[in-house]
């Protein structure tokens, strides 16, 4: 009896300790910048300006999208995964935003452990952050995917911003692209996240012009590429 009740011992002892190493995601420091509660939402304004070579054209669009955790369940890998589901409105000079009916846009999955987070967003799986969340720490974001090498790194994190007249008290910003300007190319990619909310900002700029004009910057001369942006309008739980 001596024997098996020393046993027992030994096995509990190393069941926790096994528990300690490997913490459940909840646990993690650094999950809260992508908080994953059923129910919680973001809603966003979205601006894209849209430059074409042929024909040569700009098109504006506006519209508002809503974010929203779902559903958690079990993937095809036995891994726990969440449904992030999109709605959509468009703008309508007509009518307001407050007199439409969110559409479904489309479900991204969203994956999280002690880590990193991952969102697959058009059957494209990203690394969106790792942890711990460490100024100036640097990952593939294209490590799970086909896309080729993307360098991410945290450029800051647990700042005070403002963003969209919402004071928000810990924000860190990630870095997928870095600033490039040269003469005929100007690229910028890069998110920011609140802590207990998730993602609040998200710039894309990829904009080309090979009509070069000495003094003038890319920006001036646009012949064609993408400026979008994302700014957070609401959250909470439903």
């Amino acid at each position: 009896m001596r024997k098996n009740g020393i046993i027992a011992v030994i096995f509990a002892l190393g069941f926790f300790s096994c528990k300690e190493e490997v913490p459940e995601p909840a646990t993690v420091k650094g999950l809260e910048y992508f908080p994953l509660t059923i129910g919680r939402f973001v809603e966003y304004e979205a601006d894209s300006t849209v430059y074409t070579e042929v024909p040569k054209d700009t098109l504006y669009f506006k519209y508002r999208i809503k974010e929203k955790i779902v559903e958690e369940f079990i993937d095809n890998q036995g891994v726990k995964a969440y449904r992030l589901e999109r709605y959509i409105k468009l703008f309508n000079a007509l009518i307001p935003y407050d007199s439409m009916t969110w559409q479904v846009k489309e479900a991204w999955l969203v994956k999280a452990n002690n880590t990193r987070v991952q969102v697959q967003e058009n059957n494209h799986l990203f690394t969106k952050l790792i942890f711990p969340t460490l100024e100036n720490a640097s990952w593939d974001g294209n490590a799970y995917n086909s896309l080729g090498k993307s360098t991410y790194s945290y450029e800051y994190v647990d700042r005070a911003e403002n963003i969209k007249g919402l004071s928000l008290s810990r924000v860190l910003k990630v870095k997928q692209k870095t600033d490039t300007s040269n003469l005929i190319i100007n690229q910028l990619e890069y998110e920011q996240f609140a802590a207990d909310i998730g993602l609040v900002f998200r710039q894309y700029t990829n904009i080309e012009s090979n009509n070069i004009v000495t003094n003038v910057p890319v920006k001036n001369r646009i012949e064609k590429g993408v400026i979008y942006t994302l700014s957070i309008m609401n959250y909470g739980t439903e």
